[in-house]
């Protein structure tokens, strides 16, 4: 579709009411007195032609306001509907292409504005089923060790638990039953600062040694409990980070390994420096993944059929949380399976390009 400017077709609507006038005067005298020529002896002859003259001046005025209308009121009237469609709520919006360029480039605009909304609102949908789906489903998380918990509380105090040795027991499992629920309030809690929160990350100088290790000693005890060995091979090298929450993510990474390695099993944890950034693995001895999960163990509250579900504890969020905040440090991470087998979780952060003495194999 050829396309014109507004100055375009005001100039042609200048000569459409110059030239059709004359136009109509012409034809009209020729057909009246076979003749063009104009004189002042032949003044009454020119009544007809001036009346074609005027009819014409009006013919001209009626096609150039059909053209307007057409051409610049009709798109305006559209888009105004269509902006009042839009403040109704209803962004299934559609306005046709105009051959005039300047109100082809608003519609093009407004499109591209339409676009916008209606992607922010998919968007913004998505997140809200999202967070419907979460709360429901921390929600039923929290109702099982809930419900444990009340229900060993209630044996103590009607004394069910009679024996030293029964009422330890009660209270061991009402311990048990307290840290499960604060690690899936703090897991809801930070899934919900990293999805829906734009806070500025505390950004420091750290070495991702250390906050490895943190997460190691945090984790001894069951790793422990299990007789599982952990092993170490790594480079100190220093990021930028926000060590509090990035210690947080290796918690959650090595928590899922220390849960899905059996008992007696190892743990290898790989820290090094590639170029520009520092790269690390977290390889256990554990089943591994299936294709599907591969493909969806990063999605919020995705635990799959068999090895990976609810009776191993927690939300189904850990994961999420970790590649979220590793992304917040621009890096990502992945999952995958080992060529010997068990699972393999790699990741990456950039790198503070300075890098520490230090280094080899280590047994925790």
């Amino acid at each position: 579709m050829r396309r014109l400017r507004i100055r375009t077709y005001s100039l042609l609507c200048l000569v459409l009411l110059s030239l059709l006038p004359w136009v109509f005067f012409v034809s009209i005298l020729f057909i009246t007195t076979h003749s063009v020529q104009l004189g002042a002896e032949r003044q009454d002859s020119y009544r007809i032609p001036m009346i074609a003259a005027f009819a014409g001046l009006l013919l001209a005025f009626f096609v150039i306001g059909l053209k307007m209308r057409k051409q610049l009121l009709g798109p305006l009237e559209r888009m105004g509907q269509a902006a009042r469609q839009i403040a109704a709520g209803d962004l299934d919006v559609h306005l046709p292409p105009s051959t005039v360029k300047e109100i082809d480039e608003v519609r093009d605009g407004f499109e591209v504005m339409v676009n916008g909304l209606q992607s922010a609102y998919r968007k913004q949908a998505e997140l809200e089923e999202e967070r419907r789906f979460v709360i429901a489903a921390v929600a039923h998380d929290l109702r099982t060790p809930l419900f444990a918990l009340r229900g060993y509380l209630d044996g103590l105090e009607q004394g069910i638990a009679k024996t030293p040795e029964q009422m330890a027991k009660y209270v061991a499992v009402c311990k048990e039953k307290s840290v499960q629920l604060d690690r899936l309030v703090e897991d809801l809690f930070t899934f919900t600062r990293m999805e829906y929160q734009e806070d500025e990350l505390a950004m420091r100088e750290a070495s991702f040694h250390e906050i490895v290790q943190k997460s190691i000693d945090s984790l001894k005890l069951q790793s422990q409990q299990k007789h599982i060995t952990v092993v170490t091979a790594f480079n100190d090298c220093v990021i930028q980070a926000d060590a509090h929450l990035l210690e947080r993510a290796m918690n959650n990474l090595l928590d899922n390994a220390v849960r899905y390695t059996p008992v007696h099993g190892r743990i290898m944890i790989e820290i090094c420096s590639e170029g520009d950034r520092v790269a690390f693995t977290i390889h256990d001895s554990g089943q591994g993944f299936s294709q599907e999960e591969v493909n969806r163990v990063f999605e919020p509250l995705y635990r799959g059929e068999q090895s990976r579900n609810r009776a191993t504890g927690g939300a189904g969020l850990g994961l999420t949380i970790s590649k979220r905040i590793i992304q917040r440090h621009g890096g990502e991470l992945t999952a995958g399976n080992h060529p010997s087998g068990g699972a393999v979780l790699s990741g990456w952060f950039p790198a503070d390009h300075e890098e520490r003495e230090g280094g080899g194999f280590h047994e925790a």
